[in-house]
């Protein structure tokens, strides 16, 4: 499992924008996590599914609203991860009102979360291989904080800990 002073795997995500008004979409556009990471502050978070429950009521709206703090702390950018594909991350950039403050960005195949060693498998569920919910602050592409959910908790990878190591 990745943990604090690793560097973030090499991996493509996609990420699916919008053009501006109600347009059609751009995308999906791969997103070299390497690349996209260097030089950069991240608050990045992972859950296990878009549309879901805690993830849509509690874990995007909390950096959603937290995103003047999280600038004010030297964060350059909110990335949300998940195992979903590029359409249905953009689909539900829409619904949470996302615009510019969250990067949502899809690991659709699952390929950053398990080189992270973050997974979580809902097979039992019929969801499949997913990631498990954390939060982690990135700097240059490191790993300087890390914050791991337990099975089904929604306890420290919310934005207001994850804002809170980011003032540190």
């Amino acid at each position: 499992m990745i943990k604090v002073g690793d560097t973030l795997p090499s991996a493509t995500l996609q990420e699916y924008s919008e053009v501006e008004g109600e347009g059609c979409s751009i995308g999906p556009n791969p997103v070299d996590v390497t690349k996209a990471s260097s030089g950069k502050t991240i608050a990045l978070f992972a859950l296990p599914g878009a549309f879901t429950p805690t993830c849509s009521a509690k874990h995007v709206p909390g950096y959603v609203q937290h995103f003047d703090d999280f600038k004010a702390a030297g964060v350059d950018e909110i990335w949300c991860v998940s195992v979903n594909d590029a359409f249905v991350m953009g689909a539900w950039a829409r619904d949470q009102k996302t615009g510019t403050k969250v990067r949502m960005l899809a690991d659709g195949s699952a390929d950053f979360a398990k080189a992270t060693g973050l997974t979580l498998d809902l097979t039992g569920r019929g969801m499949g291989l997913r990631s498990n919910r954390y939060s982690m602050l990135v700097k240059d592409g490191k790993v300087a904080t890390l914050n791991v959910e337990a099975p089904g908790k929604f306890e420290v990878s919310d934005a207001d800990t994850l804002l809170a190591q980011a003032r540190g």
